[in-house]
């Protein structure tokens, strides 16, 4: 080895390592950085949905504000707070009632159960040990929580844990509102930040996934969430009218069923509740209300679900609820988020490069000609 040809190679083994160390320096501090803002990486990424969800909505009214994007958005915030807080509000009187009720009930000896309908051991499966389960509940509640109180004490942490994790998912929900508020007040500054990544990532198709990930994010908020929240707004009708005890409850409970998808198994007990409480005509109506309320998502989801979105409802339906099954709820528009962008570059993997495979073309057909 000559001696040029060891200084060379020293100098690519130096320049080696300095890249290396380079490379090691920014793993670390990139690390330290998600490690620092790992407990607000929840809360803004739910105020960026918010506020991709609710830009349209935004733009109409900063317009009827004659531009006020400031104003507009502090009356935004205000609206979103007031629509978490009052069912929140409303949610936690009425638990507080039905728990007080049932407390006065219970010290006093009074049975608070009623007794169980005269034809339930005519139904399949179910009649006969809920027959006597629930004639003992009447009678003698005291003697069912001593009978199923390992049971009981087993599934009171998770009760509570739950509980705990509701109150702080609202609690996130409202800061969550907030950062979308001061999001949607500096939108422009948002909206080139947001380009100038999606140009660095994607190049020149950077708007395209853009407008992608905007629109995606909004068939979620609409097709899931929206046909969630019309599902337990008639939901809340049939179990106020019907008298559902602790109605606020139940249509807490649905909701969060209704995102899960299985909102109709959560109207099944409060139907059962109605056959052995209310008149045969309450109790079919309420029935055939209930089953309107569990088959709505079937004619509303289609309608709103991947509506806009160049992407194939397929492709949305398994990101959402693959992402929900691994994140969570948050996962419904990260998984459907990432597997529409990765959808599309697959695509754009397959599809060939119509413009240079023209170009070359015309480079053959003239080097042919000369």
């Amino acid at each position: 080895m000559t001696l040029d040809q060891a200084v060379h190679t020293r100098l690519s083994v130096n320049r080696a390592v300095e890249v290396s160390i380079h490379i090691g320096l920014l793993i670390l501090l990139v690390t330290a950085c998600l490690l620092i803002l790992y407990p607000f990486i929840p809360l803004v990424t739910w105020g960026i949905i918010i506020a991709v969800a609710a830009y349209p909505g935004f733009q109409k009214l900063e317009r009827l504000l004659n531009g006020r994007r400031v104003w507009a958005a502090v009356l935004f915030t205000l609206v979103l707070l007031a629509l978490v807080i009052t069912p929140a509000i409303f949610l936690g009187q009425s638990v507080v009632e039905a728990a007080q009720a049932a407390a006065a009930k219970f010290r006093s000896g009074a049975s608070f159960i009623p007794p169980p309908p005269s034809n339930i051991e005519g139904w399949p499966i179910i009649g006969s040990p809920l027959k006597g389960l629930w004639t003992l509940a009447s009678k003698d509640l005291t003697e069912v929580i001593r009978k199923f109180g390992p049971q009981i004490k087993a599934a009171l942490p998770g009760v509570l844990s739950a509980s705990a994790g509701f109150g702080l998912t609202v609690v996130q929900l409202l800061l969550s509102i907030i950062v979308a508020g001061v999001l949607l007040g500096n939108a422009q500054s948002a909206h080139r930040a947001v380009q100038t990544l999606f140009k660095r990532l994607f190049g020149d198709n950077g708007p395209e996934f853009q407008d992608l990930v905007g629109k995606t994010i909004r068939s979620i908020t609409f097709g899931i969430l929206g046909v969630a929240l019309i599902q337990s707004a008639f939901a809340a009708v049939g179990f106020y009218v019907a008298g559902v005890p602790a109605a606020s409850l139940w249509c807490a409970i649905f909701l969060i069923g209704a995102i899960l998808q299985v909102g109709g198994l959560v109207l099944i007990p409060a139907v059962i509740f109605v056959f052995a409480t209310a008149s045969t005509t309450t109790a079919v109506i309420f029935l055939v209300w209930s089953i309107f309320v569990a088959v709505l998502d079937n004619i509303l989801k289609p309608m709103l679900l991947g509506r806009g979105v160049a992407v194939p409802l397929v492709v949305i339906l398994f990101g959402a609820f693959g992402g929900m099954f691994a994140m969570g709820i948050l996962g419904l528009f990260i998984g459907a988020v990432v597997l529409s962008v990765g959808y599309k570059l697959f695509l754009a993997w397959l599809k060939p490069d119509v413009a240079g495979r023209t170009q070359l073309d015309v480079e053959e057909s003239h080097a042919i000609s000369t």
